[in-house]
């Protein structure tokens, strides 16, 4: 039984970032579209299945990735995530050019887009928060603040960004997708033991 938990708890993981993957691939939608296009929205997709990892791994609560380990693949993981929204963005600019100025101006028709473009800046502020915090000698606590509230507008922003999209994204995995991302970083934030063993492993 021991050992059942752990393997109940990846193949749970496993399905949640492959189920999604997998329905954005038989999306009628993908007909006609060009190789870019295509590759810029699954780079979206699969920035959201790497934000349910990264509350996981911040609190050590995948089994075998424990302590150090667990933060270092979640500075890993992190730094792809931030890939994955550069080649999503990048991708839709050479589809769409005119379409992402409008984004980033907050001067689109569409609202998701204004969601995504906070989401991503506050990643950008969050990723350059991780490598300047100890040559600034930015204290932990404040770091911690600064890096919490940040992770929330980005999961907030990405998870209303993707609902409010009818693109690729099958809409049942999408929601449960979604869902597991809000509920795993709440669980994170809000738990005061997690934070406790954030505070002894800094």
């Amino acid at each position: 039984m021991p050992r059942l938990r752990p393997m109940l708890v990846w193949a749970a993981l496993a399905a949640a970032v492959i189920v999604p993957l997998a329905a954005a691939a038989q999306s009628p939608l993908l007909a006609w579209r060009q190789p870019v296009y295509i590759v810029a929205g699954f780079a979206g997709v699969l920035g959201m299945t790497l934000l349910l990892l990264q509350p996981l791994l911040a609190a050590g609560s995948l089994p075998g990735l424990k302590g150090a380990d667990s933060r270092k693949v979640h500075r890993v993981t992190g730094a792809a995530l931030v890939l994955s929204v550069i080649l999503h963005v990048i991708g839709l600019w050479i589809t769409s050019p005119p379409d992402v100025v409008d984004a980033l101006l907050f001067r689109s028709p569409t609202p998701f887009s204004a969601w995504g473009v906070v989401a991503m800046w506050a990643l950008f502020a969050t990723a350059l928060l991780a490598l300047l915090r100890r040559r600034i000698g930015l204290r932990w606590r404040v770091w911690r603040i600064g890096h919490t509230g940040l992770a929330l507008v980005i999961v907030v922003g990405s998870v209303v960004h993707a609902l409010l999209i009818q693109g690729t994204m099958e809409t049942i995995s999408k929601t449960a997708l979604c869902a597991l991302v809000l509920a795993a970083t709440l669980r994170v934030v809000a738990d005061p033991r997690v934070v406790s063993k954030l505070k002894k492993a800094r």
